[in-house]
């Protein structure tokens, strides 16, 4: 299928010459916005297991040993080690050197993905992920959610833009590739905020980027505010609206992994929409070639 936007996918075929599949691993870290480093309760949104609801916690080389025996695996060759529950840079540089050894056991991976928080971004931690490169494509994903410093409080994200900017900028001086998080419909905001994210995102050495539709979990304080009637969720249209002028407007060299959040069902309070993801792939590509519309076709230099 041809696609109007510089797709993950077609990304991976290039480089790898083939399909190339992600092994979601549960690397057992918490994160500095839980455990009263930097704040207690994490982010409004993420839910006790992060981002990696569907997970099971089990040994680091058992998680990849069971995948690579599943019938999903057999849909590729090669794979990627993707750690991405919480933030996978917090712990000393032996600790993390031993979870990402524990995953990298099979010669058909070929990649290493770690998600991880801005502010986690040390010296240190740059060297450690930089003796991969010689045999992995490594790339870091970083959360910024949004360029408002307002709402990175709202949702209490505890760091700044400047702390993105800095992680971004000694990866990349490492030969280090950068994805990074945004979701639309955050508490308070507006087009207009999105409009800045994205001028913020295109001005950073971005190489990938991960759009996500804000949706509310059980137990979580963003549920509370949904409940109380402070928050309110986007409908389907309001959401397809921003992600359009997202794509349009973002650079074209940018990779563009994923098009929404990916909530597990049995959390999920709102929005409904959000079970459907194939509506909302659906809905982007045929807009896309209605209106004659592609990636980065009205980006511009600020």
């Amino acid at each position: 299928m041809e696609y109007r936007y510089n797709y993950l996918n077609n990304f991976l075929k290039e480089k790898f010459g083939e399909r190339t599949l992600k092994i979601c691993i549960e690397g057992g870290f918490t994160c500095p916005n839980r455990d009263g480093k930097k704040g207690i309760g994490g982010c409004i949104f993420c839910s006790s297991k992060g981002s990696g609801d569907h997970l099971k916690c089990k040994d680091i080389t058992e998680q990849v040993e069971d995948y690579l025996k599943s019938e999903r695996s057999k849909r590729a060759n090669r794979y990627i080690a993707y750690f991405q529950s919480f933030t996978n840079t917090y712990g000393t540089i032996e600790e993390l050197k031993n979870k990402y050894d524990a995953a990298l056991i099979d010669d058909r991976i070929v990649a290493l993905d770690i998600a991880t928080r801005p502010d986690e971004i040390t010296d240190e931690v740059v060297a450690l992920l930089k003796t991969y490169t010689s045999k992995y494509y490594v790339w870091v994903e970083l959360g910024l959610q949004t360029s408002n410093e307002n709402t990175g409080k709202v949702i209490n994200r505890c760091y700044t833009n400047v702390d993105f900017a800095n992680a971004v900028n000694k990866l990349k001086a490492n030969g280090i590739d950068v994805v990074t998080h945004i979701m639309v419909g955050l508490p308070g905001e507006t087009h207009e905020d999105i409009v800045n994210t994205v001028d913020f995102i295109n001005s950073q050495k971005i190489d990938g980027i991960k759009i996500h539709s804000t949706y509310v979990l059980e137990n979580t304080k963003l549920e509370e505010l949904y409940k109380s009637g402070e928050y309110k969720t986007l409908e389907f249209e309001e959401y397809m609206d921003e992600l359009i002028y997202i794509i349009t407007h973002l650079r074209k060299d940018i990779v563009i992994h994923r098009f929404s959040g990916d909530p597990p069902k049995d959390l999920l309070s709102a929005p409904l929409w959000m079970n459907h993801k194939k509506w909302i792939m659906n809905g982007l590509n045929n807009r896309m070639a209605k209106e004659n519309l592609e990636q980065g076709m009205y980006y511009k230099i600020k």
